[in-house]
C-alpha cells in the first residue's frame, strides 16, 4: 500500500479512550477546567495508565512492523484537551512508544469534525455526542466503554468482533422487530433471504479490514473478524447473503439467538467488540473490550451524555 495517509487505515481516537484518565476527568468535573488544566501540567510527568483501547491501538500499530517504510495503519490522537494539558497525553504516548504522530487538540470543543478530514475508517471515544456526531456524518464511530483493558497480547492477531443489525448491517430488519415482534421478523427474514441488507455505519471499515486482510496470504493474514449476532436461523441466510453480494469476507459468524456474547467473545479472544445493544455491551465489557455504537432504532430514546 502508498504511504499516503489516505491509503492506510485511518482511526481517531480520544485521550480518555487511549489512557485511564479518570481521575484528572473528576477533578474537570468537580472543579472545573481552571483545577483540571493546573492538575495537568503539574502530573504532566507522570506517565498515564493505559486506557480500554490502549492494547487495541498497539496491535493495529503492530502491523506496521510487518512493513514499515510502507505503514498500513495511521492512528491520529482527537482530544478534547488543550495543547497545554495535553502534554501529558503525549509524553505517555512517547513512554509507551507508540507511533502516533498526528493530532488534534481543541480545548474543550468536540473533535469530531477532524474525523472528516482525516478521513477516519473508524473514531473511538468515551464521549457519546462526538460519537453520535461521527455516526451522523457517515463515519464509523464507537464508545469505548469502562471494563476490561487487560486483555493479553499473546496472541498475535488482531481480532475484530461486529454486531450484525445496526452496525454492520442497516437496523431495517431490527425495526421490525421491535415494532412487530419476533414472528414478523422472522417472516420478513425469510422472505427477504435473497434481498441484501442495506449497510450500517460499520460496512465501510469492515470492508476496509477486508481489503487489508487481502494483502495477506489467507494463513498468514493477521487480522481475524467475526460476526456476533443475536439472529439465528433462519434468519442467519439473509446475512450471509449480503455479505456475499459485498464480497466481504467474514472469517467467524456466531448466531447466538438472543443469548448473552461475552463468553462467546471471551472465547474468540476480541480485542474489540461493537454492538448498538447496550446490554450486550454490558455483558461484553466483563470481558473484552467493547465499544457501544449509539445508532438506530434500539437508541432512539438513549441520552447521549457521556458514558
Amino acid at each position: 500500500m502508498a504511504s499516503k495517509i489516505g491509503d492506510k487505515l485511518i482511526i481517531g481516537i480520544s485521550s480518555r479512550a487511549l489512557f485511564n484518565l479518570d481521575e484528572s476527568h473528576q477533578i474537570f468535573e468537580t472543579q472545573g477546567v481552571d483545577a483540571y488544566s493546573r492538575y495537568q501540567i503539574e502530573h504532566e510527568d507522570d506517565i498515564l495508565l493505559p486506557g480500554t483501547a490502549f492494547a487495541l491501538v498497539k496491535k493495529l500499530l503492530a502491523l506496521n512492523e510487518r512493513n514499515p517504510e510502507n505503514p498500513a495503519v495511521e492512528v491520529v490522537l482527537m482530544s478534547r484537551n488543550s495543547a497545554d494539558t495535553g502534554l501529558r497525553v503525549f509524553n505517555s504516548i512517547q513512554h509507551y512508544k507508540l507511533d502516533i504522530k498526528r493530532a488534534v487538540f481543541t480545548s474543550g470543543r468536540s473533535p469530531y469534525g477532524y474525523v472528516s478530514a482525516f478521513a477516519c475508517h473508524l473514531f473511538l471515544s468515551t464521549n457519546t455526542e462526538d460519537v453520535k456526531a461521527a455516526l451522523q456524518n457517515g463515519f464509523a464511530a464507537a464508545t469505548i466503554l469502562p471494563g476490561n483493558n487487560q486483555q493479553k497480547e499473546s496472541n498475535g492477531e488482531l481480532r475484530f468482533a461486529f454486531d450484525g443489525d445496526a452496525v454492520i448491517f442497516s437496523d431495517e430488519s431490527e425495526k421490525i422487530y421491535k415494532t412487530q415482534g419476533l414472528q414478523a421478523f422472522t417472516e420478513n427474514e425469510m422472505a427477504s433471504a435473497n434481498l441484501p441488507l442495506a449497510g450500517g455505519p460499520f460496512k465501510n471499515f469492515l470492508a476496509a479490514l477486508h481489503r487489508m486482510q487481502q494483502e495477506y496470504p489467507p494463513q498468514e493474514c493477521p487480522i481475524r473478524t467475526a460476526l456476533v449476532t443475536a439472529r439465528s436461523a433462519p434468519a442467519h441466510e439473509r446475512v450471509i447473503r449480503t455479505l456475499r453480494e459485498w464480497n466481504i469476507r467474514i472469517d467467524e459468524a456466531l448466531f447466538l439467538g438472543g443469548i448473552p456474547k461475552g463468553q462467546f467473545l471471551k472465547s474468540y479472544q476480541a480485542d474489540v467488540f461493537f454492538d448498538d445493544q447496550s446490554f450486550h455491551c454490558d455483558d461484553a465489557a466483563v470481558h473484552v473490550a467493547t465499544g457501544h455504537v449509539p445508532h438506530g432504532v434500539a437508541n432512539d430514546d438513549i441520552d447521549s451524555s457521556d458514558v
